[in-house]
């Protein structure tokens, strides 16, 4: 047997998609959060070299998570046609490539937790079992993507104390109400893009046997995803009055808000193009960003 028949795709390729580098949306949409805490923290000003820790870090950490949730799941994506073609589904690569390539991105991840202070630092080592257990969550839990809406939730607990536990005495709390105020408003926009994406596959996970938010909700689906939506507008326009935002920060949640809406209103038709649950998926990359640039400019004094 070769190594590589004609027209199979070589091993770092194979590599390159198992690490989800050829989909970069499902990357961005995990440091998005990350990036809106760190910058809030920081007053809009946060050290540089830390913002390149952030941004490195989630990418290792999703990473490491891809390689997880395939590993769990190389036995069931095969019967599902939006995983079927991943590597290690097709047996594209191994089991032990893998294991290998998530270790790796574990150390990579590890190493970068060593520049922040001891707080951040466990506060990452408390998220690994939760990114190791959500590919789990769907065969045992209802509504897995709460399990993942709390990994994602992790991202804006490290960045926020790794900029204001630094700096602050033992007897003063360095996450506060507005930390908590994200933390929320990111589980709960998490579990409405994350229903979202789990929509496209009711009908396969229905077959095989797993849950998913989608299922739980069943036809209430969008209404789900509305209030989602609407639960994180509120916490965020508290968290924008709590902490004085500018002008600039209500105008992006005002796009956002137009643009949740919009989405609410499309999954609410009888009839959806099946394209249409990866396309409202991509669009909440770019809201994230709209919010992110208005937090960044309405800390700004």
């Amino acid at each position: 047997m070769s190594f590589q028949s004609e027209g199979q795709e070589p091993t770092w390729l194979s590599v390159v998609r198992l690490l989800r580098w050829d989909r970069p949306e499902g990357r961005l949409i995990l440091m998005i959060p990350a990036l809106w805490a760190v910058f809030l923290a920081a007053r809009g000003n946060p050290p540089l070299p830390l913002v390149g820790v952030i941004i490195l870090g989630t990418l290792a950490t999703s990473a490491a998570g891809c390689v997880v949730n395939d590993l769990w799941d190389r036995n069931i994506d095969p019967k599902v046609q939006r995983t079927r073609n991943r590597p290690l589904a097709s047996r594209a690569l191994s089991i032990k490539v893998g294991l290998v390539v998530a270790l790796i991105a574990f150390i990579c991840a590890w190493g970068l937790s060593l520049y922040l202070n001891p707080l951040t630092f466990w506060l990452c080592v408390t998220a690994v079992p939760v990114i190791v257990l959500y590919p789990l969550a769907k065969r045992v839990f209802p509504v897995p993507q709460l399990v993942l809406a709390i990994a994602w939730g992790f991202a804006v607990l490290i960045s926020w104390s790794a900029v204001s536990c630094s700096a602050t005495p033992a007897p003063t709390p360095c996450l506060g109400r507005e930390t908590w105020l994200l933390w929320g408003a990111t589980v709960l926009w998490t579990l409405g893009f994350d229903t979202i994406y789990a929509m496209a596959d009711r009908e396969d996970d229905r077959r095989i046997g797993v849950n998913s938010s989608a299922l739980f909700f069943g036809k209430y689906s969008p209404l789900a995803v509305g209030a989602f939506f609407t639960g994180t507008a509120f916490l965020l326009a508290k968290l924008g009055m709590t902490m004085e935002l500018q002008r600039s920060y209500w105008i992006a949640l005002g796009v956002a808000i137009i643009a949740w809406a919009w989405q609410y209103s499309r999954l609410s038709q009888k009839t959806i193009p099946a394209s249409l649950y990866g396309d409202l998926f991509r669009q909440n990359v770019w809201i994230g960003f709209v919010l992110l640039a208005g937090m960044i400019l309405g800390t700004s004094t």
